[in-house]
């Protein structure tokens, strides 16, 4: 047996390290000179989206390895650097810096005529693998938004945003920013100050809600309902303390949401509510076209701006397949077995792929579990049909609470995900059991 992982961002070191637990032998490779992905800031393999003031949004009780806890000094939402190094440390404290080949990216990787895989390295080298785990993240292809007409100003994707000053200096700028997710709040209310921007209009085609970081003086990802209890309950009661702890996003000067709370994948801020409610920046409506030195939202308002930063999102991308039944369909979905594996393709796992919320980064620490029972033996996969129509009710668990958009096609409830995989791998185990019993 033999694996290979692509990536070694925290979704594909946690799985070598459960792989090398298991005496599973794999071979992991990473384009960049470290370890991190998108949480190495300036990342030089061109993937990651680390800003220079980002602090992610989880809370550090949320977010750590369960088999390496954050120190107990950490502040509630760490900076990304303190995430960066604590990836790195993890990487060392296992041992598993020497199981990662740096410097070298899989170009290309198709199934051979007896199953196995052959990957193709940017070294021109080609192997043969029995198995792939497909670790490469989500968010470093940049989703542009298509607008008509020209900009002579500069746009840029949020992605690319270092900075106030980098990779443009937005001193004394018009600047729109286009979206409000979490980067979109950051970004625009890090350029909102005074003493940066000139001013900052907001761009969205909905309302959403701004949530804070906090509630009662604790991270509010501390006070998600446990899995154990009704969702239907559990969102109702959520849903009504956030309503009676925020108010309405009108009086903020935000445009009304169309939507419950919680029926998008959480916008999360400290200060972009109040940098609103200050006029420090201005929200309005979706752009419909560019006109030189300016933008048209769709109710006719023109805004003159200098710079447009796109905080639109992602694409998934898998730049080493081929296969077209191997990539998105033109909606973004992507279904997969517990988010991990397509069915009738039983030696090939996506690590990580899904959109966790409270947390992202111990995802694929839960996954490699069922990854590592299976390679082993010790875990059977149920037949294809029976897969299939798993990924139908999962996704109407887990995406039923959201509206209908690309953003929420790999939305995963983290706890009650996790509950469900491990009931999965111990319903494995019985049926692996029994096979060896019959």
């Amino acid at each position: 047996m033999s694996v290979c992982i692509i990536g070694a961002g925290c979704s594909g070191f946690t799985t070598a390290k459960r792989l090398r637990d298991h005496g599973i032998p794999f071979d992991c490779f990473e384009e960049s000179d470290d370890v991190g992905g998108n949480w190495y800031f300036g990342n030089p393999n061109g993937r990651s989206a680390c800003y220079e003031s980002l602090h992610i949004d989880t809370s550090t009780t949320r977010l750590q390895f369960e088999d390496f806890p954050a120190g107990r000094d950490w502040p509630h939402f760490p900076h990304h650097s303190l995430i960066h190094q604590y990836f790195r440390d993890y990487v060392d404290h296992f041992g598993l810096r020497e199981s990662i080949t740096f410097g070298t990216a899989v170009q290309h990787t198709a199934p051979r005529p007896d199953g196995t895989w052959e990957v193709t390295l940017s070294t021109g080298e080609t192997r043969g693998y029995d198995a792939l785990v497909v670790a490469n993240g989500h968010h470093w292809n940049p989703r542009w938004p298509e607008y008509p007409g020209t900009f002579h100003g500069t746009m840029l994707h949020s992605h690319s945003y270092r900075s106030p000053f980098d990779p443009v200096d937005m001193r004394g700028k018009r600047v729109v920013v286009v979206g409000m997710g979490n980067s979109a709040l950051d970004i625009a209310s890090e350029l909102s100050h005074r003493s940066i921007a000139r001013h900052v209009w907001v761009s969205a085609r909905r309302g959403v809600w701004v949530l804070s970081k906090y509630r009662g003086g604790q991270p509010a990802d501390k006070m998600m309902m446990p899995p154990w209890m009704p969702k239907k309950l559990g969102l109702a009661l959520s849903r009504r303390a956030i309503k009676k702890i925020l108010g309405n996003m009108e009086d903020y000067g935000l445009p009304k949401p169309d939507h419950e709370p919680l029926s998008a994948h959480p916008s999360v801020s400290v200060d972009f509510l109040a940098k609103a409610g200050s006029g420090d920046l201005s929200c309005v409506g979706e752009i419909e076209r560019l006109d030189g030195d300016a933008v048209v939202c769709k109710d006719g308002r023109r805004i003159e701006a200098d710079v447009i930063v796109c905080a639109t999102g992602y694409q998934m991308s898998f730049p080493f397949f081929d296969d077209p039944a191997l990539l998105p369909d033109a909606e973004h979905r992507f279904p997969l077995f517990k988010r991990i594996i397509k069915p009738g393709i039983d030696n090939l796992y996506f690590a990580g792929l899904a959109q966790a919320s409270p947390t992202i980064v111990n995802l694929a620490e839960q996954q490699s579990k069922l990854i590592a029972e299976h390679l082993s033996g010790r875990y059977t996969l149920p037949g294809a049909e029976e897969m299939n129509a798993i990924i139908a009710r999962d996704e109407q668990k887990h995406l039923g609470q959201y509206y209908s958009s690309r953003r929420h096609t790999i939305q995963v409830d983290f706890a009650r995900y996790v509950r469900d995989l491990h009931k999965e791998i111990q319903a494995g185990e019985k049926r692996a059991a029994a096979r060896t019993a019959a």
